[in-house]
């Protein structure tokens, strides 16, 4: 793969998040359709799977044989080790109360490697960008993690996943790190977490239970800001999003040491 083909998986990503991205503005708290998918604090609206839609049609149209997996619409298989991961609408719950957090995040993945990664928060006009080697960005601007040194002087982001046990456990995890930081943020949407990590915004982030579409751009924006992302034990971190613990680097391992209770 040469970088000039990087480069142009990364437009056609960059365009489908910026159409996708108008669809949701015009929409903010006024979808026409909002059902739960796995609880009742797990929805989906119209415009998740308008907005899925829309993402699909602009890449395939540019790459017609790349496989896409999407949290709407889920997995189409091709022969291609090339695989595109797509969160149509990351902060449902937001859009859909009208709450200004969410996006649209596209990762681009080859035989299981992501290499490209981009969010979109429309209301923002912001566009966090990263391709593997080369950096992350926000809005064509390089983007670094923050140079906070120690857990209590920073400012961490956590999300909820949607079951009860995950949450009561994360709750646990929430208690502590409220003692031994400046704060913590809830945002609802891990994919800006992620990109807010990356831009030095906040120093850490870590949830339980995401899904391959959740993190997968995120991720890598963090690493290419300089960050790290592992589990929660500090091991090589797993896309299935079980675990996702992204930091700065520098305060990483205080924060293992808190979610692993040493």
């Amino acid at each position: 793969m040469s970088a000039s083909s990087l480069s142009g998986y990364a437009r056609a990503a960059s365009r489908a998040a910026r159409h996708a991205g108008r669809l949701l503005a015009q929409h903010v708290g006024r979808p026409s359709s909002v059902a739960t998918k796995r609880g009742i604090n797990d929805l989906v609206t119209d415009i998740d799977r308008a907005s899925e839609r829309m993402i699909h049609r602009v890449l395939h149209r540019a790459y017609p044989d790349f496989g896409f997996l999407g949290e709407e619409h889920g997995r189409r298989r091709t022969a291609s080790p090339y695989q595109w991961i797509v969160d149509p609408l990351d902060g449902t719950t937001n859009f859909a109360h009208g709450y200004p957090a969410f996006c649209v995040s596209i990762g681009l993945e080859i035989d299981g490697r992501v290499v490209l990664g981009v969010v979109y928060d429309p209301l923002r006009r912001e566009l966090f960008e990263a391709e593997a080697g080369k950096g992350a960005f926000l809005n064509a601007e390089r983007i670094h993690v923050s140079t906070v040194a120690s857990l209590n002087k920073a400012l961490l982001v956590t999300g909820f996943a949607y079951d009860r046990e995950s949450r009561q456990r994360n709750l646990v995890n929430f208690s502590r790190f409220i003692l031994e930081t400046h704060g913590i943020r809830r945002s609802g949407s891990a994919a800006l977490d992620l990109s807010y990590v990356a831009a030095g915004r906040v120093d850490g982030f870590w949830e339980l239970k995401l899904s391959p579409w959740d993190v997968a751009a995120g991720s890598l924006i963090v690493i290419e800001a300089g960050g790290r992302v592992t589990d929660f034990a500090g091991r090589a971190f797993k896309s299935d999003g079980a675990q996702t613990l992204a930091t700065n680097g520098l305060i990483h391992q205080e924060m293992v040491d808190v979610l692993t209770g040493r």
